[in-house]
């Protein structure tokens, strides 16, 4: 219950914050749907007001979100002092059946995250943002902008571009107003910033629903039962359900803001872009550009395309080119304003395009096929049924399409011009970047889903303009049935990809669980002076920062943005993983849990190890504490000892492998210990082995070769370490273990 309280609160929140807003600036015509700019305006209004406290150098949105909630408060009762009041309920009525959908979709999201765990919490398929939007949020909840204190400060780690503090990384380069949500809700609510990560994400998807609706209904005139079926396909359709429990908040964010600016461009068009009319729509399209600046600021050379295509189509068409100067002049004077208020995003724009070109992001989706845009996937990871079932859904559902388009009423051109026009740009960009990515072998497809996500609202509603088949012939007519019967095997379809999204999240592959929560205990002891973050998987070193942002911290890898890897100065290293080390004495460690311990890297005994080659990666099942590492084959571990004398260790496996096999340890060209393992999880020990100053190598080989475990599993494998625990032995040590 606590998930669904949680995500309910927040989404209450947001529109709380945008009720008297969006009364206030939206255009007269259209008083009677003002609820549709709630979303986005409770959304703008709490971003900007975290970005002025900020720039006010306050001390956290721990210190004024409380007071802020008189400003909506301010808002919503100027908007009902004012004549405004009296579209309140016209509004409110006009969309009861989208709520009822949002608030559908909300629970359907929700429900496995609540049954991954019982505390509130945050998981993922795989991605790692939702520790850096969590780090952002902790900035903006408890530091001063002029804070350097902990990481916040330390230029050598957190330097990106030409920024060197963490503050101003998120100010200038990163994604500002996911985290800054997160923040000022997590603030109000008395939550920490990791418990409300994951509910946000699905509250941001949620959120772009009543757009989406109104870009079918309003903009491409799909009746108001269609127009919620499109709403409900984009709330609970797989290709946004990845980005949720991928928690990719940066591009639902910006894909709400991109849904608002085309509706406003294509009305703006119709109505005739009259000068005397650019007042009414600067304040929707002010706090519009200011959620692709304060999200995903690189999207902004693109975001107005579906809506330039269609006024500039449309212009050329009808011979109207001083009618689209000023329809370019009324859509861009807002970005221009929106721009000097918020220049530290507009300057950071070179930067981020550099970066982008310095590393490749992402990981490699799948390309997509035409029945995948309507959410026909297999699976979880937006993988295509068989092709030849591919090319038959692809098939119907454009036909479907293009006969709605080609035998369409009224308004024919009008509708075909705009469904072109929203999906045409999309998919030539969608295609470049997948061709690049497959040429060059780089992870462009990750680009390209990205892409598609911004626009996806536009995309769905014109996708789905063939719904008008139904709606425009008898209700027992051919035509209507098989339009029905088309859009039942849609949801259909739909509905089973999310049962499997469901089914893979109630058992998520990465969770916030209490090891890692844990470790924010480390902050409180004032022994530990600084960090070397040493714990081997990326997700649980990002929770780590995110965890001791108070803590001067230095990385030995390259870890996400803002976290450099450099020297590592740190008084005490971070262990966590599968390699741990044992101090003779006690005071020389901090074991925080039983998978992650603090070494004093200034005890006389003190040495660092890490797996070398010959490894898989870490390995853990969901829900499950136990890690462990399979070898290739043969395995290294090194040893480093950073001292000028020699040290002695013993070392203790705790191991198995796939079949019987012997397990031979040789260091310094000489063979230590050869000993028989087998296939149940066993403990053995390695004689005293002395390590030189400097890097040692210690090499786990067997004489057997690395074999196929089966099930499904193509890998070869060696043995899998569980433990790798190294003792620094001294004179009459009573952790001695016996020959």
């Amino acid at each position: 219950m606590v998930y669904f309280t949680a995500a309910f609160g927040l989404l209450l929140h947001v529109l709380f914050w945008g009720a008297g807003l969006a009364l206030l600036i939206v255009p007269r015509p259209y008083h009677r749907y003002w609820t549709i700019l709630v979303a986005p305006a409770g959304v703008a209004l709490q971003s900007a007001v975290v970005w002025f406290g900020a720039y006010a150098n306050l001390p956290g949105t721990d210190s004024y979100a409380s007071w802020a909630e008189a400003i909506p408060v301010g808002l919503l009762a100027a908007a009902l002092a004012s004549a405004r009041r009296r579209w309140l309920w016209s509004g409110l009525r006009s969309v009861w059946g989208v709520g009822l959908a949002m608030a559908f979709a909300l629970v359907v999201i929700v429900q496995p995250l609540a049954t991954s765990s019982t505390r509130l919490t945050t998981a993922s398929l795989g991605s790692c943002d939702a520790a850096d939007y969590a780090a952002g949020a902790r900035v903006l909840k408890e530091f001063a902008r002029s804070d350097r204190t902990g990481f916040i400060g330390d230029t050598e780690v957190v330097r990106v571009q030409s920024v060197d503090n963490f503050y101003g990384f998120w100010l200038r380069l990163n994604h500002f107003t996911p985290s800054a949500l997160i923040a000022f809700n997590a603030s109000v609510l008395r939550l920490q910033a990791y418990k409300l990560t994951g509910v946000a994400a699905a509250v941001l998807l949620v959120l772009t629903m009543p757009l989406t609706f109104w870009l079918a209904r309003d903009g491409l005139r799909l009746g108001p039962l269609a127009s919620g079926v499109v709403a409900l396909l984009y709330g609970v359709g797989p290709l946004n359900l990845y980005a949720v429990y991928h928690v990719a908040m940066g591009q639902l964010l910006a894909a709400q803001a991109i849904a608002l600016l085309t509706w406003i461009g294509v009305a703006l068009w119709r109505e005739g872009a009259a000068w005397r009319r650019a007042w009414v729509w600067f304040g929707v399209l002010f706090l519009a550009y200011w959620m692709v600046l304060g999200s995903y600021n690189f999207i902004l050379p693109v975001c107005l395309v579906p809506a330039v295509a269609f006024a500039g189509g449309l212009a050329a068409w009808e011979g109207r080119g001083q009618r689209l100067v000023r329809w370019l002049s009324v859509m861009l004077m807002p970005l221009a304003v929106c721009g000097l208020v918020f220049a530290e995003r507009v300057l950071g724009l070179v930067e981020r395009f550099r970066l982008f070109r310095q590393y490749d992001f992402g990981w490699r989706i799948p390309a997509f096929s035409p029945e995948q845009w309507w959410g026909l996937v297999k699976g979880a990871d937006l993988a295509g049924y068989a092709p030849a079932l591919r090319l038959l859904l692809s098939f119907v559902l454009l036909a479907a399409l293009i006969w709605a388009l080609v035998r369409g009423g009224r308004g024919r051109a009008a509708a075909v011009t705009l469904v072109g026009c929203l999906t045409v740009p999309v998919s030539v960009g969608y295609a470049y970047l997948e061709i690049r990515g497959a040429t060059r072998g780089t992870n462009a497809s990750y680009d390209a889903y990205k892409l598609f996500s911004v626009f996806y609202p536009g995309v769905l509603a014109a996708l789905c303009y063939w719904f008008v088949l139904g709606a425009r012939r008898r209700k027992w007519s051919a035509l209507g049935v098989a339009a029905t019967a088309l859009a039942v095997l849609v949801l259909a379809s739909n509905a089973l990809a999310v049962r499997r999204f469901q089914a893979r999240m109630r058992n998520p592959p990465l969770i916030v669980d209490n090891s890692l929560i844990q470790l924010r205990s480390i902050e409180r002891r004032a022994e530990v002076d600084s960090i070397n973050m040493l714990i081997p998987d990326f997700w649980s070193r990002l929770w780590a920062n995110a965890f001791l942002l108070h803590k001067p911290q230095y990385f030995a890898q390259h870890t996400y943005e803002g976290r450099l890897n450099t020297t590592l100065k740190g008084g005490w290293d971070l262990l966590g993983g599968v390699i741990d080390v044992m101090p003779a004495q006690a005071g020389n460690r901090i074991e925080i849990n039983s998978f992650y311990s603090l070494v004093d890297t200034r005890s006389p005994d003190f040495l660092r190890a890490q797996f070398g080659d010959g490894w898989y990666e870490i390995e853990q099942l969901p829900a499950d504490p136990i890690r462990w590492r399979w070898s290739r084959g043969d395995g290294e571990v090194i040893l480093e000892n950073p001292h000028p004398y020699p040290l002695v260790v013993r070392c203790r496996l705790h191991l198995r492998s796939v079949v019987p096999r012997d397990l031979r340890a040789w260091i310094s060209g000489r063979m230590v210990s050869s000993q028989e393992i087998g296939t149940d999880p066993e403990t053995l020990w390695l004689p005293d082995i002395t390590l030189s100053p400097g890097r040692n190598v210690l090499s786990l080989r067997s004489s057997q070769p690395a074999v196929s475990p089966g099930a499904g599993d193509t890998r070869l494998l060696g043995f899998g370490v569980y433990a790798f625990d190294i003792y620094p032995q001294g004179e009459g040590d009573a952790r001695r273990p016996a020959d």
